[in-house]
């Protein structure tokens, strides 16, 4: 077999284990994301419980990275301290390491079995959760089969007359080969991936026992970087919890890579099967950063809090909005890219009404005056960049666009007309129903109560799929979200029965709270109708839309 085919093979079988990786990750998000994210908001109570809720969680995403993201949110909306998040970054490290110990047993049985029963929950039901599990389980069949792949693509290399010059060279330059390791994680944006690569191509003798430990130690550093590249221009406070672990783990592996050039440890020691040692040397290095760098965590933050706080200007003038704002002028000659501009504004006001769609009904629960201001403020943040995304769209429009471009910016215009006014149902007319309810003391029934979480919990899922339309445009996914329009006018349905019965028996909780349940009922339904209709343009695009239901 000639060399090109080897490496086409093996290039193959690794695309196919990122987009298994990923796959099985999405599917978790999707179908499980909100009440992932709740729980692990409850759990960051203080470091330990914090490194413990990351590692559980990194294993159920298979994904570090992931909750990176999750954590950075939470620091961003003031749920919890950037020291916590880092606590919890570093225990989802570990998380992300124990899953690649997992998956090194050998589960080749479960590669039929898990595709055969994600294909059959994918297409025996609409539901949009049971085709999440089948989406998952279909997963985790690719990447099982994917680690077989590379075994087998890689086998023909024993033979190669280069590869083992390549080698050769890096067991005897280990900066290269940490940094090379380094580049490879943060290209493939997952450390699970490269870790079984190079497990795999240790079984096969074609990684050296001298290069493991480098090159592992390279993976790491790598996988710390992706979470601080992709919020580079978030938010300040969203930017503090990858770099302390950036920070702290990098710091560690830089550490551990000096030591290793001191003591020259063996693989051997970790384990006899080189594919097994590097799986170990793995998990042990983000075991020792786990330990020796919790301690730490509230120091690194308050570091990087300093380091990133921007200077007070002279003349500052409270409430100011000082964010960064992607809408550049300078751009607007370039039509593709003023709409990805345009593109990052509306998600950042998806990002704002999620955060006050989740806050509302904690208010509901719980009255806090603080949080109540903090809503108002994102509702006049979210009104200012609105008007900002129109004005800039009107110029895009002035520009010679092509069919695409034109109805691009057409669809996202309409997109952010119908956050804003989300928005606005949350901060206008739910703001002040909750102030009221605390005011008058009013309580729903038990049974009330959970209707109305019910509908608040489908909305905020509906919420969250509308917006991941804007960055991934797939059609099933915008096929399920307008479905999921009827489930809401159902629940809506009953609810408006059950709370009628309950009227009639004579409940008095449900007497004292009627206009207060029906208004907010009502309220929720139409913030779900407008986040549905986000749907509709790509619908139509694909010809699936009649004028008032699915094909």
């Amino acid at each position: 077999m000639s060399g090109i085919v080897v490496f086409i093979n093996l290039a193959g079988a690794v695309a196919l284990l990122l987009w298994a990786t990923r796959m099985v990750r999405t599917g978790i998000e999707r179908a499980y994301g909100n009440v992932l994210k709740e729980k692990l908001r409850l759990a960051v109570g203080n470091r330990i419980t914090a490194a413990l809720a990351g590692f559980f969680f990194a294993v159920a995403l298979q994904s570090a990275t992931a909750v990176a993201l999750i954590i950075s949110s939470f620091v961003a909306g003031g749920y919890v301290s950037s020291a916590i998040g880092i606590a919890t970054l570093l225990g989802a490290d570990l998380g992300s390491a124990f899953v690649v110990r997992i998956l090194r047993h050998d589960l080749s049985l479960l590669i039929p079995v898990l595709l055969l029963m994600g294909t059959i929950a994918f297409r025996a039901s609409e539901a949009r959760d049971l085709r999440q599990a089948g989406r998952i389980l279909f997963g985790l069949g690719l990447l099982l089969l994917s680690l077989r792949l590379i075994g087998e693509a890689s086998d023909p290399l024993r033979s190669s007359e280069i590869l083992p010059l390549i080698f050769n060279y890096l067991a005897r330059d280990w900066i290269t080969a940490f940094l090379l390791a380094a580049l490879l994680a943060w290209a493939f944006h997952s450390s699970v991936a490269t870790i079984l690569l190079f497990a795999s191509l240790a079984d096969r003798a074609l990684l050296p026992g001298a290069l493991i430990i480098p090159m592992v130690l390279g993976a790491n550093f790598g996988a710390a970087v992706i979470g601080a590249m992709l919020t580079k221009n978030a938010e300040t406070s969203a930017r503090i919890v990858p770099l302390g672990n950036v920070a702290i783990r990098g710091f560690g592996t830089l550490v551990a890579l000096g030591l290793q050039f001191t003591f020259d440890l063996s693989p051997a020691l970790f384990a006899d099967k080189p594919g097994d040692a590097v799986v170990l040397v793995h998990l042990a290095i983000n075991a020792a950063v786990l330990l020796l760098g919790l301690p730490f965590c509230g120091l690194v933050a308050k570091v990087l809090e300093s380091l990133l706080a921007a200077p007070a200007p002279v003349n500052h003038v409270a409430d100011k909005d000082e964010r960064l704002s992607s809408l550049n002028t300078a751009d607007l000659a370039h039509p593709r890219q003023a709409i990805s501009n345009a593109t990052r504004e509306v998600l950042a006001v998806c990002e704002k009404t999620e955060i006050m769609l989740n806050w509302i009904f904690e208010l509901y629960e719980t009255y806090d005056q603080a949080k109540m201001q903090k809503i108002a403020k994102l509702d006049d943040e979210i009104d200012h960049i609105h008007r900002d995304i129109k004005f800039y769209l009107a110029r895009i429009s002035q520009s010679e666009l092509d069919e695409a471009s034109a109805a691009q910016c057409q669809t996202l215009l309409s997109t952010t007309i119908k956050i804003e006014q989300a928005a606005d149902i949350i901060s206008q007319n739910m703001l002040t129903r909750a102030a009221k309810k605390h005011d008058r003391k009013t309580v729903f029934s038990g049974e009330g109560w959970s209707e109305l979480t019910a509908m608040h919990n489908e909305v905020v899922k509906n919420a969250h799929l509308a917006f991941n339309l804007l960055v991934n445009p797939d059609v099933e996914h915008a096929r399920q979200l307008v479905a999921r329009k009827e489930a809401v006018r159902n629940l809506v349905r009953l609810s408006e029965e059950q709370h009628l019965q309950r009227l009639r028996a004579g409940n008095v909780a449900s007497f004292e709270s009627s206009s207060l349940h029906i208004d907010t009922m009502r309220d929720l339904k139409e913030i779900n109708s407008l986040v549905v209709s986000i749907g509709y343009p790509l619908l139509e695009g694909e010809g699936m839309l009649r004028r008032s239901r699915l094909l």
